[in-house]
Formats: C-alpha cells, structure tokens, sequence
C-alpha cells in the first residue's frame, strides 16, 4: 500500500475519490501504525481508546460515497478526540483520571455531533494530562493515571506539552489525519508547539464546549491539531456552530465555516498591519532572533506592514489568579450530575476515590483539586470575580486591544509564550518555525475576537513560505 504519511485531507479526499483509497484502508493504515510505534517501538502511549465501531463506521462511509457522494471534506477521515470530550459511542469519557476510568457519557458533545454529521470517522481517544492538567502542581504534561506518560516524537526526553498532548503526538506521528485538543490555558498551543504541527485556539464560543470536562467556562475552548494549516481549517469548520444548550456559541454565527474554508485559498495580505512582539528580543538567542526576523520580512515582502512592538506582556503571573480555582468546582460538579456513573458525582466523590486508591491515582497529588473544592462552587466570591475582571483588563484591554487600537492592528505575532489570546479568550493560531538544538519552535498568530479567517490567511502564508513542518524519524 502506497505511504499516505503526510498526505492533506485534501489529498486522501483525491484519492478516495479517484477509487484510490477507502476509508476502511485509511483506517487500517492509521490503526497499524499505532500499534507499530505508538504501543510498540517507542511506545509514544498517545492513544489512549479505539472506537470498537471504527471499521464498521468507515465502511459505512465508504459505501456513502459510493451512492450518494461525500458530505464534506471530513468524509471517511480518521479523527481522533481528545479523552475529555464526550463521545455517545462504546468508548469511555475520562479526562484521564482513573476516578472516570468507567464513565461512559450518554450522548456526544456537541462538536462530536457536527464531526459525525460531516462525515468523519470517530477512531478514538487520546492520552491527556489529567484533568487537563488542573490536578496539581507540576504534574509532567502528557501524564495521567489512567494513561499513563505521552511521548514526545522528536526526543522523548522533552515534554510534548500541554494537556493535548496525546493529540498533539498522535498528528505529529501519523497515527490519525487529524485530531481535536482543547486549551485553558495553552493546552493547544503548546502542544503543537513542541510537536512541529498547526494548532488552533479559536475564540472562545466559536465551538461549543457542551460535552466537555471543563476547567474554565470563560476560558476552555476545542480546538484542531493537524499538520497543516488548511487541514487544522477543514477540521475548524466542520465544529463550528451555535448550540443552544452553549450559550457562548449564539453569537459565532457572525463567521461561517465557508469562510473558514475560504480563508486557505486567499494569500493576498497587501495592507494588513501587523504587530511583531519583540518584547522578549533581547532574551533571545541568535537563531530565535533569525527566525523571528525571518518571519517579520516574509510578512513585509508579501505586502503587509510590520510594526515591531516591545510591550506586549501581561503585568501579572497566571498564577496569581483564583478564576481556574472557582470555575472548576462550578463546572466539574455540573458535568458529573449529568453522566452516567454509579458512584462519582461531585468533585469531592473524586477526591476522595483518589484518597483511597492512592497508589494509583496519587503519583503527583491532586492539590488543584483540593483547592478548588475549598471553593463555594457558587462563583459569588469577591476574589473570584475581581480576579476574572483583572484578567481581562490585563490581558484584553492594557495588552491585545491597547496595541491592536493604537497601531491600528489586523493581527499580532509572537515567537514566545504567550497566555494572553487563552486568558482573553481571543483567538490564536501556532505554525511550525523550525528546530534549534532539537527544540521546534513555532509562530503564533494572535487576533480579535471572531477574526479566525484573517488568522489563517496569515498562517498559511507564513507556512506556505517557510515549510518548516518535518515528521519524527522512528
């Protein structure tokens, strides 16, 4: 069988329809390479469950295709889901956490539902860090109890980042065309980070988080892992949506997914003004400065004017806000009281299973936990709610929106680590930059609220000039 490694969406969608490829051989050739180097060879232990039902959903689809045509660009492609969104299927719904390890949910999430009716083949879940990594204190990223360690591809002595990182490192090693993160605070782009992939971290609302284990309400967002720019966009428009039972969706309306769609095909960003964080320049290396430089006159040569700008950091460590503390009681509790499990039911119930399997469950501690439950759950905390308002002063009004007002900005750039789009809930995209001393690096696109198809306009031409995507050598 010809090596579809690397192969675009677009490219598998050819073959599938030339008469090429089917589904079912899509899959198969995905779920040997799992077993060939995710369980075996270097045992990344990114997937954590495959779908009992997988081939028999790809054969329906290729037999779809064959009487009635696809339905979209995600007919008969694998996707694998991060282990903290719901699937209604035989699979289980865990966040990683041996506490969850038998929860199965009683219906999709809603973005699970979009993906089924676009034709994708749910082929399983990923490893995650538990609890998206709201457990305790330095938890290593990509560890869970249920799971167990993820991998990094590149180099296993490095971190895959991120709580995503299971979907991150199946993408980045062809164990799936493309898969489904979720960020709070980082848990999309830093796994794509220091995967060498695309990441998106969309605005949060443009995607419902119904069917999500939460942390965040004002922050969680889904969001596609995929090796390239236009794929992460298929994957993007196909989840996007307004769901009633997701309030923060009912506005998102104001982009559709055609747009999303469009935005691939469109290279012209004569015009646009474009803010390049250097505010970290002097802190760089020479080569981190080469790439950032290189990225600036990629952007100047194709029409855009670039304004360096030095100020563009948020005035207090994340660390000191209690918002993640409040909302994760809140949203925890709310989650648990509607799934099916016979004996967790609060935040508390978890606590206290892991109490008692200790030896299991308590590698690190669980003093996130622990906190958050000394929490109301009620979210009438004066802390609580002057912390959410500092840190959308901090991060939107004194940061993102005082830069992009000022210097009449279309979007802003950065080379560092940055949490300002995940805390103001504004949207970023990450693309591959290159590999200095066996760390990949990525640029990071940063907009406005809603303004997913300029980002990925910009993202695809900076990828598409650059080309710095590269798979890890097993």
């Amino acid at each position: 069988m010809l090596s579809l490694n690397e192969k675009t969406i677009l490219e598998l969608q050819n073959l599938m329809d030339e008469g090429k490829l089917t589904s079912v051989e899509l899959v198969s050739y995905y779920i040997e390479r799992i077993a060939k180097y995710d369980k075996d060879g270097p045992k990344l232990n990114s997937v954590l469950e495959l779908n009992p039902d997988v081939f028999f959903i790809a054969e329906a689809m290729d037999y779809e295709r064959r009487t009635k045509g696809r339905r979209s660009l995600l007919h008969g492609i694998p996707v694998l889901i991060k282990d903290n969104i719901d699937t209604g299927d035989k699979m289980h719904t865990s966040a990683g956490s041996l506490a969850l390890a038998d929860s199965y949910a009683s219906e999709d999430a809603f973005l699970v539902k979009k993906l089924r009716e676009a034709g994708a083949v749910i082929m399983g879940k990923t490893n995650m860090t538990e609890f998206a990594n709201f457990m305790t204190f330095n938890m290593p990223c990509g560890y869970s109890s249920r799971g167990g360690q993820v991998l990094n591809p590149y180099d296993p002595a490095k971190t895959p980042s991120g709580s995503s990182s299971g979907s991150a490192v199946a993408v980045a090693s062809n164990f799936c065309s493309v898969a489904v993160g979720t960020e709070t605070n980082g848990s999309i782009i830093g796994p794509a980070r220091a995967n060498c992939i695309e990441g998106i971290k969309p605005t949060v609302g443009l995607i419902s988080r119904s069917g999500i284990i939460p942390i965040s309400h004002s922050q969680d967002t889904a969001g596609p892992l995929a090796r390239t720019v236009s794929d992460a966009a298929i994957l993007l428009s196909a989840m996007m949506g307004a769901d009633d039972s997701d309030p923060a969706t009912l506005v998102s309306e104001c982009i559709k997914p055609q747009q999303i769609i469009d935005a691939i095909s469109d290279t012209d960003i004569r015009g646009l003004r474009i803010g390049v964080s250097i505010t970290c320049y002097n802190e760089f290396t020479a080569e981190e400065r080469q790439i950032l430089d290189e990225a600036a006159g990629i952007l100047e040569r194709e029409g855009a004017a670039v304004i360096k700008l030095d100020n563009l950091k948020k005035e207090q460590s994340d660390d000191d806000s209690s918002v993640c503390l409040h909302e994760f009681k809140a949203g925890i509790n709310y989650y648990l009281s509607r799934i099916r499990h016979p004996r967790i039911k609060t935040l508390a119930d978890i606590i206290a299973f892991n109490r008692q399997n200790a030896d299991r469950t308590l590698k690190y501690g669980q003093k996130l936990l622990e906190l958050s439950e000394q929490t109301s759950g009620t979210l009438t905390e004066s802390r609580y709610i002057l912390d959410r308002m500092l840190d959308i002063e901090l991060t939107r009004t004194k940061v993102l929106d005082r830069a992009m007002n000022e210097h009449k900005l279309d979007a802003l750039v950065f080379l560092e680590d940055t949490s300002l789009a995940p805390i103001s809930g504004y949207p970023a995209i990450i693309v591959p930059a290159g590999m200095i001393n066996g760390t990949t690096y990525g640029m990071e696109f940063v907009g406005r609220r809603f303004s997913e198809p300029l980002l990925i306009k910009l993202a695809h031409v900076y990828e598409q000039a650059t080309k710095r995507r590269f798979e890890p050598n097993f």
